[in-house]
């Protein structure tokens, strides 16, 4: 594979939206999920080096999501308003932004048009991966680091928690690397919704229909999913796959730029909002008490297959193998497109009215009798 040394790689974005510090790679995706869901459940292979096969969404599904970005795009652009306040609140001088790839690059796309046109402060965006049970790039932080950004400059952006097995992952590694550096990066984690309780810092707690989070490549600058497999050199960044084969149908640079044009706009009419912090403690108990109602009710001992809120949800109709869809209210627009995933894949729906989220999803137990 390449090394650190490759060109600036930005996706589909413009290159002053983003630096991608991912290694490109060519991968053939595992078709039959069964099998994908049976090697990750068992321990024989790790989620991240394996990818499910990305296809362009069908036209009922694009609708949904014209449809669901309409519907939300205000909400997204006051929380990314509401971020970027609180991150130029909380950084002096430079800011380094440092987006978690995927679903975190279209948020951190955002905010550096954000903090540069509104904020009046100077930014940078890079986008890294981070894998569950597998940490940070080290790779990528060392090379934030040698290119001029200070330590405390970077800030870490997402577009969500569900659980918050990530921003938990993202400063348990942090923190070890600070240890083994001498650096002093914080590695709270910045998000537009905390469902978890589990951020530093989060524009709203509220689980509604992000639009980023229900297309996959094509409106995150046609990139995968991180890979960390054998394919990747110790001195490489963690891989991904680039689809060239979608770009007509490209819609990442047109969001990211809509949703910046919108906050702009609400900045110039009602002015910035106040930049305070959702109450974390509070999401974190209720995300505490509704795991361990889905763990008892449902028979999961394995936490990994429930997927609390729309984003999450969405990703495992999308790329996994699910058991069941959860929704609160099957009416509520934000769950439309779950519940069509759900129709065309034959999947069980639930209806729960005093679901603390939207919709959650579970995944089907591959070990099990």
């Amino acid at each position: 594979m390449s090394n650190l040394t490759t060109q600036h790689f930005s996706g589909s974005y413009r290159q002053q939206d983003v630096e991608f510090l991912l290694t490109p790679m060519a991968l053939e995706p595992i078709r039959d999920l069964a099998e994908k869901e049976r090697l990750i459940q068992s321990g024989q292979r790790h989620y991240s080096e394996m990818l499910s096969p990305e296809s362009l969404p069908s036209p009922a599904y694009l609708a949904l999501f014209q449809s669901a970005f309409a519907a939300n795009r205000l909400q997204m652009a006051r929380d990314c308003l509401r971020l970027a306040a609180l991150i130029a609140a909380r950084r002096e001088g430079a800011i380094t932004l440092v987006s978690l790839a995927r679903a975190g690059t279209p948020v951190g796309v955002i905010l550096k048009h954000l903090l540069i046109q509104v904020f009046q402060r100077e930014c940078s965006h890079y986008s890294v991966s981070i894998i569950r049970d597998r940490g940070i790039d080290t790779n990528a932080i060392r090379h934030i680091l040698t290119h001029g950004h200070a330590a405390d400059s970077i800030v870490f952006v997402d577009g969500w928690t569900g659980k918050g097995v990530i921003s938990r992952e993202l400063r348990q590694t942090v923190n070890d690397y600070n240890a083994q550096h001498g650096t002093g990066i914080d590695g709270g984690l910045f998000v537009l919704s905390d469902l978890a309780g589990t951020a530093a810092c989060a524009a709203s707690s509220d689980d509604y229909l992000i639009p980023s989070s229900i297309l996959n490549a094509t409106v995150s600058g046609l990139v995968s999913r991180s890979v960390l497999n054998e394919m990747i050199a110790p001195g490489d960044f963690h891989g991904c796959v680039y689809y060239a084969q979608f770009e007509a149908h490209d819609q990442s640079r047109q969001f990211a730029d809509g949703l910046v044009a919108d906050a702009i706009a609400i900045a110039g009419s009602s002015g910035v909002p106040l930049a305070v912090a959702t109450d974390a403690p509070a999401m974190a108990a209720r995300s505490q008490a509704y795991m361990a109602q889905a763990q008892a009710e449902y028979g999961i001992t394995d936490i990994n297959l429930i997927k609390p809120g729309i984003g999450e949800a969405t990703r495992v109709l999308l790329r996994r193998v699910p058991e069941r869809l959860i929704v609160r209210d099957t009416n509520a627009p934000d769950v439309a497109h779950l519940l069509l995933l759900a129709q065309e894949k034959a999947i069980p729906v639930t209806v729960q009215p005093a679901l603390p989220y939207q919709a959650v999803a579970l995944i089907r137990s591959a070990v099990d009798g």
